[in-house]
Formats: C-alpha cells, structure tokens, sequence
C-alpha cells in the first residue's frame, strides 16, 4: 500500500479525476476522504454517495437536486450533492451501477461545470472535484455497452488499485492496532497487547470482506473479551476455526481465493476469457 498512498499524496496537490477500484470492503472511501483532505480543496466540502443504493429516479435527485413540483412529493426545491459539495470533493462509490440516461448527465457537469436540477430549466455552475469508485472494470462495462466510453475517460485520469487484504499481509499487524487503538478511545475496555495466537490467527485468515471486515472482527474483541491482552478466544469462531462462516462458500484456501478471483474476472467481462484475462 506505500506505493498508493505516495501516489494519493502526489495526486492530491492536483485537480484530476480520480477512480479508484478494489474490491468490497478495501477501503476506497477512506482513499477518497484522503485525497480530499491533502488537497486545496480540504476546507471545503467532502459529500459521498453509494450509486448501487438508489433507484434512477432517486439518484438523478441526489446528485443534481430538484425544483418544487418535479414530481409528486416534492414540495419544496432540495439541493443536491453536486451543489452541496461545491467547492470540495464528490465521492461517487460503486459509479459503474449508475444508468445510462444519468451518466450523459454526469458527463455534462463533468464538460461544463454545470447542470440542470430534475425538473428545472436554469442550470447552476459548480466547482466540484470528482473522485469515483467501483469493484468492478469499468471497461468491461463499456464493452458490455453498460458504460459509456467517453465518461469513462473523464473518470479515470488517474486510476488507483486497492489491493485486497488477503494478497497484503503485511499490512494486517498495522491495521489490527490502528483499529485496536480506535476502539480504545471508545470503548470501556482498553487493549494493550494483542496475543500471539491471536495475531497467528488475524494474519493467516483469507478475509474475503477486507479491511472492513477486519475492523469488525477487532470490534466483536472488544465487545466479548475482557482484560488488557486481546486473546485468541477475543476472536470470532470464523477465525478461532469453531465454525464455518456465515457464507460456507467463503474461500479460505489459496486455491479456493485464486478461483474466486478467476470467478470474478469472469463476470466482470461478460464470460469474455480475453478480457478476464486482461483483468487478472
């Protein structure tokens, strides 16, 4: 992860779009608030949407906003997240899943630095920088015909890749304490060595769910555990080895993550061999 954040700290100084694709739980937000936060732009607003979560018709009013009367319920003009992050940084998390008809909108504010509100007819200008994410290719999707092509370049100027937490292990110790002293300063509980058997088990463990996935393990410790040392009965029985996970098809073995990965590839490029290929 050096090499990210050096290329975070290089890129931040500048006004260029950003995309930044890794898998579920890899910490693409946090990536986003960082780049906000070592720029100009770090006095301003940080605004962020998840565009998988909404319907069309909801996301067109987040992003641009609406006039009183664009439809039924909307009884008063509401600002939306292009306007309320003017100035500052836009996070939109999971963009490939925004529709077709919204992203040619999205390519306008991206052309014109302006937009026009859901059922409005006055366009308002804004300064916004764009930081994108998404766990899938996007040029997969372009070829799929789910994404538009010229969108895409305006996107990704600079793209960055968020490793999962299974090919860093590295990383795992560093994280675990960077957690551990977060809940720390919330928690009645206070931690102030982690076990070896503990940390045996933290560093071999697959985590399909990344980094998320890790902080709440660290926060189930806290919540169960006692005493100063996080203990490898503070675990959860996914790391303990006393159960299968939730999902029984939670890859744990190398061969079972590079099929996963395999899998993945796949999907993501239609079924395409070429292009997963590509992808890996």
């Amino acid at each position: 992860m050096h090499a990210v954040f050096e290329l975070v700290t290089k890129l931040a100084r500048t006004q260029a779009s950003v995309l930044i694709r890794g898998e579920t739980g890899t910490g693409k937000e946090r990536i986003a608030q960082a780049i906000h936060e070592l720029s100009p732009r770090a006095a301003g607003p940080f605004r962020a949407v998840n565009c998988a979560t909404l319907t069309p018709e909801l996301l067109a009013s987040e992003l641009f906003g609406h006039v009183r009367g664009a439809f039924t319920g909307a009884i008063r003009d509401r600002p939306g997240l292009f306007t309320l992050a003017d100035g500052g940084t836009l996070f939109l998390d999971e963009v490939a899943e925004i529709p077709i008809d919204i992203q040619a909108r999205l390519l306008r504010v991206l052309q014109e630095k302006s937009f026009v509100p859901v059922g409005g007819t006055e366009p308002i200008e804004v300064d916004v920088r764009l930081v994108a994410a998404t766990h899938r290719s996007l040029r997969a999707a372009v070829e799929a015909g789910r994404f538009r092509a010229d969108l895409m370049y305006r996107i990704r100027v600079v793209p960055i890749f968020i490793p999962p937490l299974r090919e860093r292990p590295g990383d795992i110790e560093a994280l675990t304490w960077h957690f551990v002293d977060q809940f720390n300063e919330t928690s009645p509980r206070r931690v102030e060595a982690i076990g070896q058997d503990a940390m045996r088990a933290l560093t071999r463990y697959g985590w399909p769910g990344n980094v998320r996935e890790l902080r709440n393990v660290i926060e189930y410790a806290f919540a169960v555990g006692d005493g100063p040392v996080l203990a490898h009965a503070d675990l959860t029985p996914e790391l303990r080895g006393e159960g299968p996970p939730d999902d029984a098809s939670t890859p744990t073995t190398a061969l079972d993550l590079e099929r996963r990965r395999i899998g993945q590839a796949l999907d993501e490029a239609g079924g395409r061999k070429g292009a997963a290929a590509e992808l890996l």
